[in-house]
This record gives structure tokens, sequence and C-alpha cells, in this order.
């Protein structure tokens, strides 16, 4: 099972249509961003995170914002709290993680950093 993060804490799955329908696509965090294209019609984008190391998966979903994506944009895999705010930023929607990543770091963990709009450095200097 797993489970679904967004600003309001914890949740469960919400995506009714199943991963393998059309309309889904899953980004392996190796796909080369000169590469990168989304078939129309694409509903939801999940971005592989296979490592909270491996940070690859914050350019991509970064560069589908900026290249006009407005669909749901999840990153699911090893993403950790202390990286929600980087990843909110980043463009995504939400998060999906294991239970046992949630039982590790319980959802309070992930809701300290739910106001990540007015924690980041620019916020900071407009004061």
């Amino acid at each position: 099972m797993t489970v679904i993060v967004t600003d309001a804490g914890f949740g469960p799955e919400t995506w009714t249509r199943g991963f393998e329908a059309e309309g889904v696509l899953d980004l392996p965090s190796d796909t080369d961003p000169a590469t990168l294209e989304v078939p129309e019609g694409t509903e939801m984008i999940r971005v592989a995170f296979p490592s909270f190391s491996d940070g690859r998966g914050f350019t991509l979903a970064r560069l589908l914002r900026l290249r006009g994506y407005r669909g749901r944009l999840r990153a699911a895999g090893h993403v950790i709290s202390d990286q929600y705010a980087m990843a909110r930023r980043a463009g995504f929607d939400e998060v999906e993680i294991s239970d046992e990543l949630a039982a590790r770091q319980p959802e309070a963990d992930w809701e300290f950093r739910a106001d990540w709009r007015a924690h980041d450095y620019q916020a900071r200097l407009r004061g």
C-alpha cells in the first residue's frame, strides 16, 4: 500500500482510473530532459524517486511545469519529509510514499513542511 502526502497531510489514493490507463505517464528518474515529451491527453505524471539522494526528479518536475504541463504531477518513491517543500516548489502536487516510510516519518513531520510557500529564501528576503 501507499500513502499520498499533500499539504493537508496523509491521505488515501484518490486516482481512481488505474495507473495502466491511458492518460498516465510514469517517468523514471533517469529520463533525459532533452527528450522529455508529454503525450497529449496526459492527466497524471508520476516521477520515480528510487532514492532520497536522487534529485533528478525535481529537475524533471520543474521542466514539465516550465513547458506548460498543468495536470497532476506526483513524486513517487523514496522522498523524505525534509524534501517535501522542495518537491512542492519544483511543481509536484503530491508525494506517494510507502507505508513503511510513512511509519518512519509520521504525518506530523510532513505537515511541519506543508507551509512551503512561507519558508523559502525569497519569502524571507521580502520579510
